[in-house]
């Protein structure tokens, strides 16, 4: 089967082996985040609507989990805001009552849990992982540009009260970009924040892929333990760098399988380079190599030089 919901596994450096689901089109967001590793917001809004027929997604799902894979997590994320999907409740349910020793964990910049009815739809889920990077409303509007309504006091609020019902995990990711939110002012507020919503982990996270905005850089080592202990909180810790290892290879993929259109799922919403690809789907580099030349033909591959390699992706 041809996945368009579905891509990776991919190598999570929070999540291990994990199953992405795309539910929202390409960049459709209420976030316009400076560092999004999927480029600027096409579409920035509010509004939720089940983009996909949801009978798409669950096919697609039904597919691919009863091949009974190896995954730490089936993961809503992708190149938007999952929870602007209305179907997300339906399949979240499906997971957990059809595929049930899969764990089932969210990417979510929290936008829209001021909303019981988002609120109750992620309920069945093991893990939740939302962002909050700002201590003040000021950074909050420089780093994620969000739609006009919304306010870092009302996401606050809303993993507040997401909190109270929830008896999964919440892993708080603090994305760090320096002299941007690592000032004093927005670190007391983090703090404050935090201290509301009461997560199991707090993550600090910074630029590993080429972000939307050229002027993103990402921080040290030495910067995010300056910002670990500064915030001065227990749990908190650093997203540790991608590494591989035989551990984290996958199973090599079929030979029959259209590992050309996988990869090519996977670029469009998760810039790569050829060592994560080759992880990914257990080839060599040789072979990554010839279907980056393959995708070429199909369709634009833009490629972008970073501190860890060149990353390729294919932009919408």
């Amino acid at each position: 089967m041809h996945y368009t919901h579905l891509f990776g596994p991919v190598h999570s450096r929070r999540l291990g082996c994990s199953l992405g689901v795309d539910l929202v089109p390409f960049k459709t967001c209420s976030f316009d985040c400076v560092y999004c590793e999927c480029g600027l917001t096409t579409v920035k809004t509010l509004r939720r609507t089940e983009f996909f027929p949801a009978g798409e997604v669950l096919s697609e799902l039904d597919d691919y989990l009863s091949g009974a894979p190896v995954l730490d997590f089936v993961t809503f994320s992708g190149s938007g805001e999952p929870t602007l999907s209305l179907s997300i409740g339906e399949v979240i349910r499906f997971i957990r009552s059809t595929y049930p020793s899969y764990r089932v964990a969210i990417l979510t910049n929290g936008s829209l849990l001021w909303q019981p009815e988002v609120r109750e739809a992620l309920l069945p889920t093991d893990v939740v992982l939302p962002t909050l990077s700002a201590g003040t409303e000021e950074t909050f509007r420089v780093i994620h540009r969000p739609v006009p309504d919304l306010s870092l006091g009302k996401i606050v609020s809303g993993l507040e009260a997401f909190r109270r019902d929830y008896t999964g995990e919440i892993w708080l990711e603090v994305f760090i970009i320096p002299g941007i939110n690592t000032n004093p002012t927005d670190i007391a507020g983090l703090r404050a924040a935090i201290a509301q919503i009461h997560p199991d982990r707090v993550q600090l996270n910074t630029l590993d892929r080429p972000g939307s905005e050229g002027w993103v850089r990402p921080a040290t080592a030495g910067e995010l333990a300056q910002v670990r202990d500064t915030l001065g909180l227990t749990g908190v810790e650093a997203v540790k760098p991608v590494s591989y290892g035989p551990s984290h290879l996958n199973h090599r993929a079929d030979a029959g399988s259209d590992l050309v259109s996988r990869v090519h799922e996977l670029l469009k919403r998760r810039p790569s380079t050829v060592e994560d690809i080759a992880a990914l789907f257990g080839l060599h580099r040789s072979e990554v190599q010839k279907i980056l030349r393959d995708l070429e033909v199909m369709t634009p591959v833009v490629s972008q030089r970073e501190d860890r390699g060149v990353f390729y992706f294919c932009p919408e």
